[in-house]
C-alpha cells in the first residue's frame, strides 16, 4: 500500500491561526498542565537522574531490540498469551480483524492506544462490520464528532465545554436536559459507556510498555475506563509498537515515577494496569498481543533518529512548545502532533512524505529540557533537514541557493562584490534605518522580524584603510 504524502505545513498552519477558536481551546489546558508538571518535578531532588536513568533503559533497548522482542514473546507465550508479527498496518489490521471475527463479535470496546490510531485500526475494523467504540472520554467526543486527535494526551483539547455538550445532545444524550458542567458531560458518558462495557466480548488495548523479562503489559490511564476493558471481556487484544519494551520488571521502578509528572503533573498514575498472559477466572480468557513494525524498523538503523522511538508519550514536548500552541495538533497531518511528531512522523512515514514536519518545530530547546527520556529533539530536526536538503532535486529553490551562495564565498573577489552589491541594493527594503521587508521567496525571514542594514564600509574596507594610514 502507498505510503500517503502529508499537506505542507506551513499550508495547514495557516488554516489552523486562521481559527480563533481552535487556537484559543488548548491555551488554558496547556498552560495548566505545563504548571502542574513544573510542580511535580521540582518535588524530585533526582529527577534528572531519573531522567539519566529512563534514557540510558530506553538507549538499551534499541541496542538489544531483536533479543528483548524475542525474550518477550517467548514470556507471553509461557503465561498462555498468543504473540502475532506486523510488518506494517495492512498487517496489523489484517490481524486484529480476524482475531476480532474469530469470537464473533461484532463490537470491541478500546483503551485509548496511538498505535491503533497510528494504523488506522477503527476503520479497518468498521470496514469489517465491525464497530470499535472508545471509552477513554476524549477519545469518546472525537469519536462522536468525527475528528482526529489534537494532542497526545487530551485527544479533544481543541473543543470546549459548550462544544462538547451539544455533540453530546446530536449523539449519546440525545432528549437529555444537559449543560455544560464537566460532572454532567462526565455522567453522560459514564452512563453511554457502562452499557458498552457489559456487553462487549472482545476488548481492545495499547501498551505503554512491556517487560520482556515476564510478559508484563502495562496500560496507564486517568480515568478507570482503561481498567474495565481489561477485566471484563472475555477476549484481549493488545496492539504495541515494538520500541514499547522494558527489559526487567525493575524498570518500571524510573518509569513510573517520570510518566505520570510529565504527563498530567501527578505524582501517582491513577490508574496502572498490568497484565500477564491469562489467569483462569481471572479477567479475559483469551490474550493476543500484536506487535506492529509499521516503520520502526528503519528509524532504528539512524544512529541520531532512532531516538525518536525513546519516547512514552507524555506529551510535555507539546504542552512547551510555541509552535503547537498556536497552531493546534490538526496542522502536523498526523496523529503524533507537536515536537515529538515533528520528527517521529517522518521517520516513520519516510521524509519524502513528510517534507515539512522537520521545520515545523523550532531549535529553542524547550522540548529537550523538559523530555523524561531526554530525547534531542532539537539535533533530531536537524538531522532530518539535512536528510531533506541531501535528497533533494538540483532544480530545488533551496538547493539553487545554497549553490549560488557557495560560488558566491569561493574567493574573497566575488565575495566584496556581492557585499557591494548589496549595500547599493538594500536601499529599496529599507525602512527607517532596518531592512523590514524582503521580495519573493525571501519574504518569510522579515514577515516577523527586522533585519539590521549591511554597513557601508566593510571590515575589509576597514581593514585596509587601516593598514594603509600605519604605512603612510
Amino acid at each position: 500500500m502507498a505510503t500517503k504524502t502529508l499537506p505542507m505545513f506551513p499550508q495547514t498552519a495557516k488554516i489552523a491561526l486562521a481559527d480563533t477558536q481552535l487556537r484559543r481551546n488548548p491555551s488554558k489546558p496547556t498552560t495548566t498542565i505545563r504548571t502542574k508538571r513544573a510542580n511535580a518535578v521540582a518535588e524530585l531532588p533526582d529527577w534528572e537522574a531519573l531522567r539519566a536513568a529512563g534514557s540510558a533503559i530506553k538507549t538499551k533497548v534499541m541496542r538489544n531490540l531483536d533479543e528483548y522482542l524475542l525474550q518477550l514473546e517467548a514470556a507471553v507465550q509461557h503465561a498462555g498469551g498468543h504473540v502475532h508479527w506486523a510488518r506494517d498496518a495492512a498487517e496489523a489490521n489484517t490481524l486484529l480483524t480476524t482475531l476480532v471475527q474469530a469470537t464473533g463479535a461484532d463490537k470491541v470496546v478500546k483503551v485509548k492506544s496511538m498505535v491503533t490510531d497510528e494504523i488506522h485500526a477503527n476503520d479497518a475494523l468498521a470496514q469489517a462490520g465491525i464497530q470499535a467504540i472508545e471509552t477513554d472520554l476524549a477519545e469518546l467526543i472525537i469519536q462522536l464528532a468525527h475528528e482526529k486527535s489534537s494532542h497526545i494526551l487530551v485527544p479533544a483539547i481543541h473543543k470546549n465545554r459548550s462544544e462538547i455538550r451539544d455533540l453530546f445532545l446530536r449523539t449519546i444524550a440525545r432528549g437529555q436536559q444537559l449543560t455544560d458542567e464537566p460532572k454532567q458531560l462526565a455522567a453522560a458518558a459514564r452512563t453511554y459507556l457502562r452499557e458498552q462495557f457489559l456487553t462487549a466480548q472482545v476488548a481492545i488495548s495499547g501498551a505503554n510498555f512491556a517487560i520482556a523479562e515476564t510478559g508484563t503489559i502495562c496500560v496507564l490511564e486517568s480515568e478507570g475506563n482503561g481498567r474495565m476493558c481489561l477485566t471484563l471481556p472475555k477476549t484481549l487484544i493488545t496492539v504495541m509498537g515494538i520500541e514499547k519494551i522494558l527489559p526487567i520488571f525493575q524498570d518500571f521502578e524510573v518509569f513510573l515515577q517520570l510518566l505520570p509528572r510529565s504527563s498530567t503533573g501527578e505524582r501517582m498514575n491513577p490508574y496502572t494496569s498490568l497484565w500477564t498472559g491469562v489467569t483462569p477466572g481471572d479477567g479475559p480468557q483469551e490474550f493476543h498481543l500484536i506487535l506492529v513494525d509499521n516503520g520502526r524498523t528503519n528509524v532504528l538503523a539512524s544512529e541520531t533518529g532512532r531516538q525518536a522511538l525513546h519516547c512514552i508519550r507524555c506529551s510535555a514536548c507539546l504542552n512547551i512548545c510555541p509552535v503547537y500552541e498556536r497552531t493546534g495538533g490538526h496542522a502536523y497531518s498526523s496523529v503524533y502532533p507537536g515536537p515529538i511528531g515533528a520528527i517521529l512522523t517522518p521517520q516513520l512515514i519516510g521524509v519524502e512524505h513528510a517534507k515539512s514536519l522537520p521545520y515545523a518545530s523550532t531549535l529553542c530547546g524547550a522540548c529537550y529540557e523538559v523530555c523524561p527520556v531526554k530525547i534531542n529533539i532539537p539535533e533530531v530536526l536537524l538531522h532530518l533537514r539535512g536528510e531533506i536538503t541531501a535528497h533533494a532535486s538540483p532544480l530545488n529553490p533551496e538547493t539553487l541557493a545554497m549553490h549560488q551562495l557557495a560560488q558566491t564565498f569561493a574567493t574573497p573577489q566575488r565575495y566584496e562584490r556581492a557585499q557591494k552589491l548589496a549595500q547599493r541594493g538594500q536601499r529599496l527594503f529599507m525602512h527607517n534605518g532596518v531592512i523590514d521587508h524582503l521580495p519573493g521567496m525571501l519574504a518569510g525571514w522579515t514577515t516577523a522580524r527586522d533585519l539590521a542594514p549591511l554597513p557601508q564600509q566593510s571590515f575589509r574596507d576597514w581593514w585596509r584603510e587601516h593598514k594603509a594610514k600605519e604605512q603612510a
